[in-house]
């Protein structure tokens, strides 16, 4: 899987694909991922890659010219039969969610377009743009860090990079809610108080009783704080009749 990142602050990546568990998709070239400076396809002498705006307005626009030639040097190194989609981030695009992330870890890859300042040239999104995508409903100031959260959620999906396979599958999302809580040595922290000990349930050897701990703490975490996930949930019917008789008999 390759993904070619077309940016103005190609720096900004390398500490993230060199550091942490995921640098072994990326190392091993699992997650193939190349950047393309934008600026290095700039046709003037002060390397510039963007300009006023027409009709007024603050901030400036990103030039289609460069952003073209940076792509027609991306689908020239790729050399596909097929060309890879190309994704811009904006807060106008669909948010990336569990969903996305697992379409893009299936997929051979694409090309990442990291706007910055007020956007870029409505014409190169309606010519070479065929996948949006936001991070949230907020604002950044450019398209790196949304590159930067896909490539981590992608390669932490692909075989062999976590250290434990079944890692992923018991991520928040995976099953449409949000995951557990989880503890580690020791038992009891210093303190004694009520939330200072392991719960029972994980201390008594049970998988089954552990595996229904962690049901019921995902479904109650999940109603509290995103009561939309429990609804899409029960729409699809992943939903048990033993998940519904707990959430019954939450206190509201």
């Amino acid at each position: 899987m390759r993904f070619d990142v077309i940016t103005l602050f190609p720096d900004l990546f390398a500490p993230h694909l060199t550091q942490g568990i995921t640098r072994r998709a990326f190392e091993t070239g699992r997650v193939d991922v190349t950047l393309w400076p934008l600026r290095d396809y700039a046709d003037n002498a002060y390397r510039r890659v963007d300009d006023r705006p027409y009709g007024g307005g603050p901030g400036m626009v990103m030039l289609v010219e460069p952003l073209e030639r940076a792509l027609a040097a991306v689908r020239a190194a790729r050399a596909e039969a097929v060309a890879a989609p190309v994704v811009h981030f904006t807060p106008t695009g669909r948010r990336i969610d569990q969903a996305v992330v697992r379409e893009f870890a299936a997929s051979p890859g694409a090309v990442l377009l990291c706007g910055r300042y007020e956007g870029i040239d409505q014409r190169f999104i309606d010519r070479h743009v065929d996948v949006e995508l936001s991070l949230g409903d907020f604002v950044l100031s450019g398209g790196e860090l949304p590159a930067l959260a896909l490539l981590d959620a992608v390669a932490r999906l692909q075989d062999g990079v976590l250290g434990d396979a079944q890692s992923h599958q018991q991520d928040s999302f995976e099953d449409g809610l949000l995951d557990c809580p989880h503890y580690s040595r020791p038992e009891v922290l210093p303190g004694g108080g009520p939330g200072d000990a392991v719960p029972t349930a994980l201390l008594s050897g049970h998988h089954a009783e552990i595996a229904r701990w962690r049901r019921e703490q995902s479904l109650e975490i999940t109603a509290r704080r995103r009561p939309d996930l429990i609804a899409a949930a029960r729409a699809a019917g992943r939903l048990s009749r033993a998940d519904e008789t707990f959430l019954a008999g939450l206190v509201p």
